[in-house]
């Protein structure tokens, strides 16, 4: 692992919670660069205020692990097999861990490690279930795809689309996959959904595609698309978690080449506040 910059964490005691970065964007083919992602993130969350007075949880006397970033490889079966390795062996220590990309690939490695009655939300403008994109099947846009091939639709959810293919809606269709809609979300029913499905599920893997955002609230992403949803209405999401054992976290796709800051401190504010509902619970 490549340790340095990490997120400086004065707490003492057991970490209440481990990072590590993924530094990966091969088969990006719009706007590369969020291979640049995990850093950008750690120096964001070491800049942001981390006191939540609604719940009462100061994350500046918290001890959270941070591993550094993986070895950098342009190679994607090569990655995938790093990363579950490593994810494996976290898994084994029952800490809530946070990924940190870098494209959203990585998720295949990831959450794959997990066990299999994990609850998958993820939360993207896309639905990545390409059978393949740009002539290959390890790809940012196919990762989804490849995950139900291999463990099935039945835990997943999906939140926010609005920018997919014919190929992709007819997938989605014919495995089940379940979905809250940018249209459900725009209409106020968002936590809502999102509470009634996650009410099935002892733990949660949660992935969150930056991008599904609007652009005016996170410009820094690979693959934007316009009309997305408000930071505030991710936010009230995530809020749901509150009561939810949610062992798994990715943040992928933020992209600091274009972005303003903004992108990288809302991703700094998901660590923070997953860390804090986490520790709400205790």
């Amino acid at each position: 692992m490549n340790r340095n910059p990490l997120i400086t964490s004065s707490g003492e005691g057991d970490p209440v919670a481990t990072v590590f970065g993924i530094p990966f964007d091969s088969t990006h083919s719009y706007k590369p660069g969020c291979r640049f992602g995990p850093d950008v993130i750690r120096d964001a969350f070491n800049n942001i205020e981390i006191f939540h007075p609604d719940l009462q949880i100061d994350l500046e006397t918290a001890n959270i692990e941070d591993l550094g970033n993986t070895t950098h490889t342009v190679v994607a079966s090569e990655m995938i097999d790093m990363v579950r390795k490593i994810t494996s062996e976290l898994v084994e220590k029952k800490r809530q861990l946070f990924i940190l990309g870098g494209e959203h690939l990585i998720t295949y490695g990831t959450y794959m490690s997990f066990p299999k009655e994990t609850g998958y939300v993820v939360f993207d403008a896309h639905y990545d279930l390409r059978n393949e994109y740009a002539d290959i099947k390890l790809s940012h846009a196919s990762y989804l795809r490849r995950i139900v091939e291999e463990r099935g639709a039945e835990n997943i959810l999906h939140v926010g689309a609005r920018a997919f293919v014919k190929e992709e809606l007819a997938f989605l269709k014919e495995h089940n996959i379940k979905t809250i809609s940018d249209n459900d979300i725009r209409q106020g029913k968002g936590p809502q959904l999102l509470q009634d499905h996650i009410s099935t599920f002892d733990s949660l893997y949660t992935s969150f595609d930056l991008d599904v955002l609007d652009p005016a609230f996170a410009p820094g992403v690979g693959n934007p698309e316009a009309v997305g949803i408000s930071s505030r209405e991710l936010f009230d999401m995530i809020n749901v978690f509150e009561n939810k054992k949610v062992t798994g976290v990715d943040i992928v796709e933020l992209n600091p080449t274009y972005d303003n800051g903004a992108t990288a401190s809302l991703a700094a504010k998901i660590i923070s506040t997953l860390i804090a509902l986490n520790l709400a619970k205790n």
